[in-house]
């Protein structure tokens, strides 16, 4: 957080796959096609709008 009391979208981005994807499990006919959950977690992240600052 670079000494912030508060987190940025960057700061997302930057830790979600690391923290969220070893939580995904790709059942096996997926996974066979080259699905992966690092993969899956960056696609919610494009989905996910990044909110705009206030003022």
């Amino acid at each position: 957080l670079d000494g912030r009391t508060f987190v940025l979208p960057d700061d997302v981005k930057l830790l979600a796959v690391p923290a969220l994807a070893h939580r995904i499990v790709v059942k096996a006919e997926p996974w066979i096609r080259g699905v992966r959950s690092e993969a899956i977690v960056d696609q919610c992240l494009a989905q996910t709008p990044v909110p705009k600052a206030r003022g």
